[in-house]
């Protein structure tokens, strides 16, 4: 079955930041060689939670694809993910299984869906904005931004992006798949949807959902799944 990790790195000096920059080349050249990786994309960070055009400097992003759990857990003790970890101030890896996938990355579908829904769920949104569009998509990001964010039930969220204004991920964090499905039909969102549909924004799109199997390190100074990580205990 395959796993999905996505691992979050934050760095506070200047000096590890120019480091990070680098490593956005750098790390091109190492990564097809990890063994039973399938699929990776290396992306920054918009400022606040991510969902801003304005980057972010310290906050970037490496989502991989692997053919098992065991090579995710053998990958991630090697370059990049091992330097990134070490350079970091703080960094947090989540472990994802797909359930479902829709739509294409780079002209491919790179997740391989299996199974259903299992307590907390994640969901990602993946796609390539029309240049003659950015300003309409990016006119709806703060609102959209601002009702997730008030919402009381999300787990977490976070904006990422391949390249600034253009290639954008969104990926949140919900107690399940009715209370994701309920934000998503209303308010700003639901809103947004139906605009990218009557008026195209999106060059490609990518909706995926996936299993939450695990996750190490913090965010923010804190394991945002730690909430249902002790309900599962109990």
């Amino acid at each position: 079955m395959q796993t999905v990790t996505l691992s979050l790195f934050r760095f506070d000096r200047a000096l590890t930041r120019f480091w990070v920059i680098g490593q956005m080349g750098a790390a091109r050249f190492v990564l097809p060689r990890v063994d039973g990786l399938n699929f990776w994309k290396l992306c920054g960070s918009g400022t606040g939670e991510g969902f801003t055009p304005k980057p972010n400097w310290g906050t970037w992003a490496i989502l991989a694809g692997w053919d098992s759990r065991a090579q995710a857990d053998a990958g991630l003790q090697r370059a990049p993910f091992s330097q990134w970890r070490a350079r970091a101030d703080e960094s947090m890896t989540l472990y994802l299984e797909p359930y479902s996938a829709r739509g294409q990355w780079g002209g491919a579908q790179p997740f391989a869906p299996v199974g259903g829904p299992d307590g907390p769920i994640a969901a990602m949104t993946r796609a390539t904005v029309k240049p003659a569009r950015a300003l309409r998509f990016w006119g709806r990001v703060p609102d959209i931004s601002a009702k997730v964010g008030a919402d009381p039930n999300i787990i977490f969220k976070i904006g990422i992006g391949e390249v600034p204004l253009l290639h954008q991920v969104t990926f949140s964090i919900w107690p399940d798949a009715e209370t994701m499905a309920a934000f998503a039909r209303r308010g700003p969102h639901a809103e947004a949807i139906r605009a990218v549909r009557d008026e195209g924004w999106f060059n490609e799109e990518l909706y995926a959902r996936f299993r939450i199997t695990g996750s190490v390190g913090t965010w923010q100074g804190r394991d945002p799944l730690a909430a249902t990580k002790t309900q599962e205990a109990a």
